[in-house]
């Protein structure tokens, strides 16, 4: 088998699974109880949160461990809107997030709130110019992924906050998800980070918002005090403990892990340049662990299934995004709907090997000959 979506899911790290075992079997209790066997599990879960928060550079009093980057992306818009109601209806954004982003925002929108999308260069990265430009009286959050989770795309969000540190009232969300594990991340113009387990080689179930000691939100799930008075809930301890060791393994080695990824990815695009009618959407300074690329005149969905016949994995989109045929990130960078509606994503990992690269190129150009035949048939 040959694996190359790992920016969809990641599979666990068998280290991690072990602390989530023994975590299971060894602290039964409830960490909300007040016996021996809720503070056993209080203490191991407070130090999950030490690990993530020394592990991100914050403060343990900043960890909101959540279900996932999703609810942890709807907890920071939501969140901020619901608290700061006084202070305007504006947001701005871009069109490359993620469909929790975007979704969440169309939502807003039916509520009365002014959603603007920021221009973006020949790159994809946003014009700061234009960020300056629409930052206005009433504006109350700007979310931004890191990374773009079908392209690639990196964003200078530290540059991005330091401008919005002029506008003290602008709250400025980052999307972390496809950056952790992959880049050096900063938090320190940053007032909330999204980020999860499942992409980082840990389970699924469990992610993690960084909340600025200055920023207050308004819970989206009530009940009473839980890790945090922001997510009520019984804590996931469990969860939360395989996290954290996830992110500290996933840290190890970081930049021999991207000197892996980024000579996998070099050979994909070398290689990728030499066959008709293959694009290659994802600008050169992207992440090396995503390349979308489009191929004239074939289906995404076609050439995926053809390929997981030679038990090979890739992706047309992002596996949360809505079922249209088009990649709106690849058309908001390419204005192009024949190159949008032909995008698959690749996603590498430290774990991809040499022979797994050779064993997918050889196939791709096999199956796009096939499959051209058929259609001049």
């Amino acid at each position: 088998m040959v694996y190359l979506d790992y920016s969809a899911t990641t599979p666990t790290n068998k280290e991690v699974l072990e602390s989530f075992n023994k975590v299971v079997m060894e602290y039964p209790g409830n960490a909300n109880s007040l016996h021996k066997l809720g503070t056993k599990s209080l203490h191991l879960l407070e130090a999950s949160v030490k690990q993530v928060a020394d592990l991100m550079g914050v403060n343990k009093e900043e960890v909101i461990f959540t279900s996932g980057a999703s609810e942890a992306n709807n907890l920071a818009i939501m969140g901020v809107v619901n608290k700061y109601k006084n202070r305007g209806k504006h947001i701005l954004t871009t069109k490359l997030e993620h469909s929790s982003i975007l979704e969440t925002l169309d939502y807003l929108k039916k509520e009365g709130y002014e959603i603007e999308y920021l221009k973006l260069d020949k790159n994809g990265h946003v014009d700061l110019e234009d960020l300056k430009n629409k930052v206005k009286e009433e504006t109350v959050l700007v979310t931004i992924a890191q990374v773009s989770s079908e392209i690639g795309i990196i964003q200078d969000v530290n540059k991005i906050g330091s401008i919005l540190k002029n506008y003290p009232k602008v709250i400025f969300h980052v999307d972390g998800t496809q950056a952790v594990g992959k880049i050096d991340v900063n938090l320190d113009n940053i007032d909330l980070y999204s980020f999860s387990s499942h992409k980082i080689y840990g389970l699924n179930g469990v992610g993690a918002l960084i909340k600025k000691r200055h920023i207050e939100l308004e819970p989206i799930i009530h009940g009473g005090k839980s890790q945090t008075i922001y997510r009520s809930g019984t804590p996931t301890h469990a969860l939360c403990a395989s996290f954290a060791k996830a992110l500290k393994l996933v840290l190890e080695n970081s930049q021999e892990k991207m000197n892996h990824v980024l000579k996998l990815n070099r050979k994909i695009r070398e290689s990728l340049e030499t066959m008709n009618d293959v694009i290659i959407n994802s600008p050169i300074d992207c992440v090396p662990h995503i390349l979308n690329i489009s191929i004239k005149g074939i289906k995404p969905e076609t050439l995926l299934h053809s390929l997981a016949e030679s038990d090979i994995y890739i992706s047309t989109k992002t596996a949360c995004a809505s079922n249209t045929s088009m990649s709106l990130s690849v058309y908001e960078l390419t204005h192009d709907k024949v190159i949008a509606n032909s995008s698959i994503r690749i996603s590498l990992s430290y774990l991809t090997t040499d022979g797994e690269i050779d064993y997918f190129l050889e196939t791709l150009k096999k199956k796009i000959k096939e499959l051209r035949f058929k259609e001049g048939e």
